[in-house]
């Protein structure tokens, strides 16, 4: 029998369903495999297998010993299944697509969830789905064994939808403004906020930033931040901030800084949401004959591993993964353990780390924008 490869986002979650697919057939008498046999047939590693198989074993379908193989108990001798505890979690897109922190702390917050007994299913409800992507939502999170929900980053009309349903929900990313539910995100408002005071304290007078027009709460609350750094500044700095939004294609954020760059108010400084985003734009800059930080100075909203490794290293604002992971898997299983979470944001800053791509122009000739 060939066994089904599970895709990895729950990882042993993923391989416990595969192996218990196996069971369900009769794939194997009396024994499984060993672990090192189950991983070469599911493709992943043997400490991934092993925490599989206790999995399994806490769930009453086979018993596991250390020395020993690991028998599988027949049907006539295991306990009544229990029912099925899910926690739903809606997104706009796959998980796959999510930025790198944001994902292993989606696959740490499934594996603590799995060892109290919660299983984890993902709805994918595409951004500009209508009526009938509602009703399929209204039915999914309206199963009896849904005990709560994870949102991701939806748009204000689900978030409102959510906030006036009975199951428990917590969102992760920021609350849209009048939505009363519980939320953990990156305090995007004050990091752009720390950005443009970065800017600023170097000299720069105009700069831009460069963001998706998806209308996230954390994009608006960036926009915000960004411009209160000016605001907040001293008025003698002249400083003049534009808000780029594009639809996330290579060849829309391009469109944009052709307009930006070919304006009469050109900026020295650009901070950039998304980590996909800023290598189009250092590729375009490239392009174009505008060095970094020689002649435009950048900071990273996001994380990438590879930042701090090119020349010069970007300026970015990065968490400390088990900051990130731990904070969001103890919301999680307050969440589960008392039913419900208050309706208030749980914000993370993150530490900004400088790295090379801002140029200092104080007591350089200033580029001033025209008025």
């Amino acid at each position: 029998m060939k066994l089904e490869i599970p895709q990895r986002v729950s990882l042993a979650l993923q391989v416990a369903g595969s192996i218990r697919a196996g069971l369900e057939k009769n794939a194997w008498a009396e024994f499984l495999p060993g672990a090192r046999r189950l991983s070469e047939l599911l493709r992943v590693s043997r400490p991934t297998v092993n925490a599989a198989l206790h999995l399994l074993a806490k769930d009453g379908l086979i018993t596991v010993r250390h020395g020993h193989r690991n028998r599988i108990i027949p049907r006539r001798l295991r306990a009544p299944a229990t029912r099925m505890r899910l926690v739903a979690i809606v997104t706009h897109e796959p998980l796959t697509m999510m930025a790198p922190a944001a994902y292993r702390g989606i696959v740490e917050m499934q594996a603590h969830l799995a060892e109290r007994g919660f299983e984890t299913e993902i709805f994918v409800c595409p951004n500009r789905s209508g009526t009938s992507g509602l009703r399929k939502l209204a039915e999914f999170v309206n199963r009896p064994h849904v005990f709560c929900c994870v949102l991701i980053s939806l748009r204000r009309e689900l978030q409102q939808w959510f906030a006036r349903q009975t199951v428990p929900a917590l969102v992760l990313g920021s609350c849209h403004a009048s939505v009363q539910l519980p939320s953990f995100d990156v305090d995007y408002r004050a990091v752009c906020r720390h950005a443009g005071g970065a800017f600023l304290s170097k000299g720069h007078q105009c700069m831009a930033l460069i963001v998706p027009n998806s209308g996230g709460a954390g994009e608006l609350a960036s926009e915000l931040g960004f411009r209160e750094a000016v605001e907040n500044g001293s008025p003698s700095a002249r400083a003049t901030v534009m808000i780029v939004r594009h639809n996330g294609t290579a060849q829309n954020i391009r469109t944009k800084l052709d307009a930006l760059f070919n304006s009469s108010r050109p900026p020295t400084a650009l901070l950039i949401a998304k980590p996909q985003h800023v290598f189009i734009v250092v590729i375009y800059l490239l392009q174009r004959g505008l060095a970094v930080p020689d002649t435009i100075s950048l900071i990273a909203r996001d994380q990438d591993n590879l930042f701090p490794n090119v020349s010069p290293p970007i300026a970015h604002y990065s968490i400390a993964n088990d900051a990130f992971n731990h904070r969001l898997s103890r919301l999680m299983l307050q969440m589960v353990n008392r039913g419900n979470l208050a309706a208030k944001p749980t914000l993370i800053f993150p530490r900004f780390f400088p790295g090379g791509s801002i140029k200092n122009l104080r007591g350089n000739a200033v580029f001033v924008c025209p008025a």
